[in-house]
């Protein structure tokens, strides 16, 4: 996880937000959510966690929309990341999804 925070900051990635997973889905523990301010700033963030990632000794990690570069979905195991242009990532609104069903866990009927 740290290895992440750290990749994505260092590539100047904005509005890092992470959401711990741990008890809430069988995905991950971790989902980190991150804009970039271009497809290209997009695609450069998402190269750079990758090979930080693969620096680290953690492997290969499975990768989709890197040649578009709107939004990339960067699954590390332990730890998803979503790479977005900022209009892609207030239409899709994950932050607020995850947010809700936090709401609805606390919630007492």
């Amino acid at each position: 996880m740290d290895i992440v925070l750290a990749s994505v900051d260092d590539s100047k990635g904005e509005d890092i937000f992470s959401i711990d997973l741990r008890g809430k889905s069988a995905l991950a523990d971790h989902m980190v959510i991150v804009s970039g301010r271009s497809n290209r700033h997009v695609t450069a963030v998402a190269e750079h966690l990758l090979s930080d990632i693969k620096e680290g000794g953690f492997g290969s990690c499975k990768v989709e929309g890197l040649q578009n570069g709107d939004w990339v979905l960067i699954d590390a195991g332990d730890v998803i990341v979503h790479i977005f242009r900022p209009e892609v990532r207030t239409f899709y609104n994950i932050e607020k999804m995850w947010s809700v069903a936090e709401a609805s866990d606390t919630t007492v009927h």
